[in-house]
């Protein structure tokens, strides 16, 4: 690592599964403790997750975050009263042709449509239907490499994901940088004086333009190589250690640095 720490931190972008989440799928005190610090401390606090705001509201309420949420990997930018900033969709004939290749593959799927998550089915009218995310969970590696070579030669999607074993499919261009971007604009941030905390390849568009990347323990070996840092796992409370480290600057013991 650098001079990071010099850096003024006035934004903490955090991803949600496998980051501020622990391995319940919940967010420990340590964590809320420190979210509340920066909060304190002037310093905005946005989830940036691949998550539905239907299932990353309650969480931004219970932290009392009153600033914006990038959710289904930048498909959607929300003000926290509940206001849709920004929407980017996935043509239904894209969604059609995901869902076909995934039925070919015997793929479990997920799909995020504008209110509604669909799990391994999708409406006989695609096309009725404004979708944001599509999404393969794959077990078998050289199934999920097969689909992952389909994906890429079409060259009009953005591929990520979220654990090892699956692959999200958004819009092309769209991802948690594009959305954060957004919201620095809104907010008179440079993406030079944002922290971005995150584990899987979707969280890499926001670590690598961050002025502050961090990966977690958990993290992926490429978000790690990535990253400017690596503080601890999402079950040791690797985000409160990441923000008193490097947005509040606070005395730690050492961690894993690059």
């Amino acid at each position: 690592m650098t001079n990071e720490q010099n850096k003024a931190i006035k934004l903490i972008a955090l991803d949600m599964d496998g980051t501020l989440l622990n391995s319940n799928g919940e967010i420990s005190e340590e964590n809320r403790k420190a979210i509340k610090e920066a909060q304190d401390a002037g310093i905005h606090v946005v989830l940036s997750t691949g998550r539905s705001i239907a299932t990353c509201k309650d969480h931004a309420e219970s932290l009392f975050l009153k600033t914006y949420l990038v959710t289904v990997n930048g498909s959607e930018i929300w003000d926290w009263q509940g206001n849709l900033i920004e929407r980017n969709l996935v043509e239904a004939e894209q969604m059609r042709w995901l869902w076909e290749l995934a039925q070919k593959h015997g793929a479990k799927t997920w799909a995020i449509s504008c209110g509604k998550l669909w799990n391994n089915e999708m409406p006989e009218d695609i096309d009725a239907i404004e979708w944001l995310k599509f999404g393969y969970h794959i077990d078998d590696d050289a199934i999920r490499n097969e689909v992952l070579k389909e994906l890429q030669a079409r060259n009009i999607f953005e591929i990520s994901n979220s654990s090892l074993v699956n692959i999200e499919v958004n819009a092309l261009g769209i991802n948690k940088a594009k959305g954060l971007k957004t919201v620095c604009e809104r907010l008179d941030i440079t993406m030079d004086e944002v922290m971005a905390v995150g584990d899987s390849l979707n969280d890499i568009s926001m670590i690598k333009e961050a002025g502050i990347g961090v990966a977690m323990g958990n993290a992926q070996d490429i978000v790690k190589e990535t990253a400017n840092a690596t503080t601890k796992t999402n079950d040791e409370n690797g985000v409160a250690y990441a923000i008193r480290k490097w947005a509040l600057q606070a005395e730690q013991e050492p961690v894993l640095e690059k």
